[in-house]
């Protein structure tokens, strides 16, 4: 578990291998509950190689000092990623009006 939000990771690694590759993230909100979206790679054991950009948003809350994961939504490709702040987009942009 992690102690410090900076600490937050997705990097995983499994016999040797990094399965999953964070590049990037931003800390969305901050305090008892912590949001974080990701960006990362996942390993593809058949290529041999790391797969397309991938995202996901992580909650976690802290309990007894740790900050411990509660939920995810993966976004799978750029393409559901461009659709999702497509949407957004649109309904910031209806709420200023």
């Amino acid at each position: 578990m992690f102690t410090d939000i900076d600490d937050i990771t997705i990097n995983y690694e499994e016999e040797g291998v990094q399965v999953i590759k964070e590049l990037d993230k931003v800390v969305l909100s901050r305090g008892a509950w912590v949001t974080v979206i990701f960006r990362y790679r996942q390993w593809d054991q058949a290529k041999e190689d790391y797969g397309p950009d991938r995202f996901t948003i992580r909650r976690y809350r802290k309990m007894n000092d740790e900050y411990r994961q509660q939920a995810k939504f993966n976004i799978s490709s750029v393409d559901q990623a461009r659709k999702i702040v497509e949407a957004l987009s649109g309904w910031i942009e209806e709420a200023e009006s």
